[in-house]
């Protein structure tokens, strides 16, 4: 198994790239505008490669977040889906 990502929501995008990019010294691998979904996924990571913060924001979201909405997930790359998925399973 091999750790992608982590997710983030943020409400000030200019803000928190301004931290993550000119603070922690992180930069952007990629970067997806969803015009349907009115959203932006942003990648950051050490380098190329290297495991990535993904910073989403919504368009219009406009009050905070509350406490515990801006975590969104871990992302791991495994090899087969359905066998990872059946071996929890069967691990309860």
């Amino acid at each position: 198994m091999k750790y992608l990502h982590t997710m983030i929501r943020v409400l000030d995008l200019e803000k928190t790239l301004d931290f993550f990019i000119n603070k922690l010294g992180l930069i952007e691998i990629s970067r997806k505008e969803n015009e349907k979904g009115k959203f932006t996924l942003i990648f950051l990571a050490t380098q190329k490669g290297e495991p990535q913060v993904e910073l989403t924001y919504n368009w219009d979201q406009k009050e905070e977040y509350a406490v515990g909405r801006n975590f969104g997930h871990l992302a791991y790359q495994v090899d087969n889906i359905y066998e990872t998925c059946e071996k929890l399973m069967n691990l309860g």
